[in-house]
């Protein structure tokens, strides 16, 4: 798929994984979209780094759980670009959590991020995303191995992987490939609060590959399912976890 023209549309592109692969897409010659839930100075972060290296890009906030504002959001990118051909939600939060009762508050507020924002996005981008085009869901690696407390994240990962594989069905005939993407343990701030050096060097030794992926190892992975050599992937999860799982 030629990108020239193109539009990619990234949610939870502030930070982390989200950022890499809005300016690996930005860099690959897409015009791209930042979404973002608050962090308006990190967004905007983003949005300078895809320009400076001669890009076209935009920060459009929108919290994923709010079907009104991930409306706008699309609405946005179709109004300042004119067409969308990809899109991407790495929006996410995780916060470990046993199941117990005590854990409710926790589990609903991954739910809304996690599983109702992938919905929510993902239903918007099967309105709008053009003949041709792609949408890629970030999951998580971690499903594999049930570790305690990741239960309530896993959950909602689990379930956004059923959401692409469903949606890749309900999509038949428009030639838009749906697929996931499902990272193992990587250096971003997301994964790496609340944990000892320790612990990260214990989790950097899980993976065959001995080392934490970096977010540009992910926005790789989806770089490919974005581009001309990805158009022949469809309904499938890639488990970019360097052996993890």
């Amino acid at each position: 798929m030629s990108t020239s023209n193109k539009t990619a549309l990234v949610t939870g592109a502030s930070r982390g994984i989200g950022r890499a692969i809005a300016h690996r897409l930005g860099a690959d010659g897409f015009n791209v979209v930042v979404g973002y839930a608050g962090n308006a100075a990190k967004a905007a972060e983003t949005v300078d780094a895809i320009t400076g290296a001669g890009g076209q890009a935009i920060a459009v906030q929108a919290d994923v759980a709010d079907a009104a504002a991930v409306e706008a959001l699309f609405a946005k990118t179709l109004e300042r670009f004119g067409r969308l051909d990809v899109v991407v939600n790495s929006a996410g939060v995780m916060d470990m959590a046993p199941i117990k009762a005590d854990s409710l508050d926790k589990f609903d507020a991954m739910v809304a991020t996690n599983l109702r924002g992938a919905f929510l996005v993902l239903a918007q981008a099967a309105q709008h995303v053009a003949e041709g085009g792609r949408i890629v869901a970030v999951s998580t690696s971690v499903i594999a191995k049930s570790f305690p407390n990741y239960g309530p994240y896993i959950a909602t990962k689990a379930g956004v992987e059923g959401l692409v594989k469903v949606l890749a069905n309900e999509l038949r005939g428009r030639n838009i490939t749906v697929n996931a993407v499902a990272p193992g343990p990587t250096g971003t701030e997301l994964f790496l609060t609340g944990k000892s050096e320790e612990q990260i060097a214990q989790l950097a030794t899980l993976p065959p590959l001995e080392r934490l992926a970096t977010p540009d190892d992910i926005a790789a992975v989806v770089a490919f399912l974005a581009g001309h050599d990805g158009g022949w992937v469809h309904a499938q999860v890639l488990r970019a976890n360097g052996g993890f799982a």
